[in-house]
């Protein structure tokens, strides 16, 4: 069976005054697959997920979603997509309920069936005691769980998360992990951003890894062994991106510590 592309980025490029920060990129994302999409600080993943997400307009080549291009119709296409930022800003002056059921609002559903969806998807999450607590008296991990809710609670299609683990707990990590797999079994396709390696290799069917502004890989992680000689994501990631002197930095870190 031929697989649906949901997502198609020809020639991408992007530059910030005179820094070129995506220099051409070329992706096809399918439906279903979960994408560990990785890379150093300044890369160039933010901003491609930005453009994905019709943030930032002012790019140079052609941008598809569901077939359509996006400078096309910059809204309809938005409805199927859930985000999870590293940094929200969240309306903390609001309850959970009330800040879930604006979100769900937004996308167009039906407050009588919200009101049942938010308890019972709090509830899964060990916080449905705080349904009506101000989101201001939340803790960061709280915080992350109601994100996580409003990203979702739309049913989207495609959804995008950036380093969603910040604040969570062991058990709801592992909620969330099989969440990923569950959607995506379903269809629904995935643009996972993360530092930590060691989740980014465990959770990801395929891996494309952004450096300078480039791809320099795109495959599953046996596919990425194969390109390197190293054995975890960790390592083929600082392989490719040619850091290789985090012990010797390290060390001299801790000497200047030290007064040596």
């Amino acid at each position: 069976m031929e697989k649906e592309m949901v997502v198609s980025i020809k020639d991408l490029e992007m530059s910030y005054g005179t820094k070129k920060v995506l220099k051409g990129i070329n992706l096809e994302i399918y439906k279903g697959e979960i994408i560990g999409y990785i890379g150093p600080n300044g890369a160039g993943k933010s901003t491609t997920v930005k453009i994905l997400l019709g943030i930032i307009n002012e790019y140079k080549g052609e941008v598809r979603i569901f077939g359509e291009d996006i400078t096309k119709d910059s809204v309809t296409y938005k409805n199927r997509i859930g985000y999870v930022p590293e940094t929200a800003e969240i309306f903390d002056n609001l309850t959970a309920y009330e800040y879930l059921s604006f979100i769900g609002e937004v996308y167009g559903l039906d407050l009588e069936d919200l009101e049942g969806k938010i308890k019972k998807l709090m509830g899964l999450f060990s916080i449905e005691e705080a349904l009506h607590g101000r989101i201001s008296s939340f803790s960061k991990g709280m915080k992350q769980k109601v994100l996580i809710i409003a990203s979702l609670i739309h049913n989207p299609d495609i959804l995008f998360f950036d380093e969603p683990l910040s604040g969570l707990d062991a058990n709801s990590v592992m909620i969330f992990k099989e969440i990923l797999a569950a959607l995506a079994k379903q269809g629904k396709t995935i643009f996972y951003s993360s530092h930590i390696m060691e989740v980014v290799e465990k959770i990801s069917n395929r891996i494309i890894l952004l450096n300078n502004g480039d791809i320099v890989a795109d495959g599953t992680f046996d596919d990425l062994k194969k390109m390197s000689m190293e054995g975890s994501l960790q390592d083929i990631f600082n392989e490719l991106t040619g850091f290789k002197k985090y012990k010797e930095i390290a060390d001299e870190f801790v000497s200047t510590l030290q007064g040596v």
